[in-house]
């Protein structure tokens, strides 16, 4: 008999997100009038409304976070910790708070169009072969790798885009997030793979966009616009 699986899902909204432009960090900002973080957590309790979600947010915006969520009456169920200086801090941070026999994603706020088909894919592989399990996409564009006397072309058919959710067995996730902090751990999954966590890959998602800059702002306010009217 599979053992009953218990769900969860870490929200990193622990970042200053100013490269996006405005006055508020990204994660606060509105696509088509609600904050963006929002429609993160509405993906994941889309997916499944008993699934735990914990946000991590930046220090000092937790009145923030508690007025707009009043102003939009924003009311799904989550937990909100504090962030610490890297994204590597604010997952461990988020990890406190999940205990080792869940199933726990790791998700980027700023990825608010992740599908219910995206996150159903990764848990499934990761609850079903106890593995670590990143979405990627191909890499479409000409890549060339600087070298010390100018450059060389890369096989692209060799790269993958590596997105979010990021899914692992919670208790193999969390003693990962043991090991002392390498300016390398770039995601979740370079934690993971320091630690002898297998990783496996499973098909992301175009559409699961991370809105960094002003024009990725302005693609997710056309792209939410465009989802709205279908």
């Amino acid at each position: 008999m599979m053992p009953e699986k218990k769900l969860s899902v870490i929200i990193v909204a622990g970042g200053k997100g100013l490269r996006a432009g405005g006055e508020l960090p990204k994660q606060f900002q509105p696509i088509g009038g609600v904050p963006m973080l929002m429609h993160t957590v509405r993906a994941f309790y889309g997916y499944d409304y008993r699934i735990r979600i914990v946000v991590v947010l930046p220090e000092g915006t937790q009145s923030l976070w508690s007025q707009l969520c009043e102003e939009h009456q924003f009311t799904l169920p989550h937990r909100v910790v504090i962030g610490g200086e890297t994204r590597f801090h604010s997952v461990k941070s988020g990890l406190a708070e999940i205990s080792d026999d869940e199933t726990v994603g790791v998700h980027d706020a700023a990825r608010p169009f992740v599908t219910s088909q995206l996150i159903k894919r990764c848990f499934d592989a990761a609850f079903e072969n106890q593995w670590g399990v990143i979405p990627v996409v191909d890499e479409v564009n000409s890549i060339r790798q600087l070298t010390g006397t100018g450059s060389k072309i890369i096989d692209r058919g060799q790269l993958k885009l590596v997105q979010t959710p990021q899914v692992f067995p919670a208790g193999q996730l969390k003693k990962a997030y043991e090991t002392p902090f390498d300016p390398s751990f770039t995601d979740d999954a370079s934690v993971a793979e320091r630690a002898g966590i297998q990783i496996q890959l499973v098909e992301g998602e175009e559409t699961n966009i991370k809105i960094t800059t002003p024009f990725d702002m302005s693609l997710a306010g056309y792209y939410n616009e465009l989802m709205a009217n279908r």
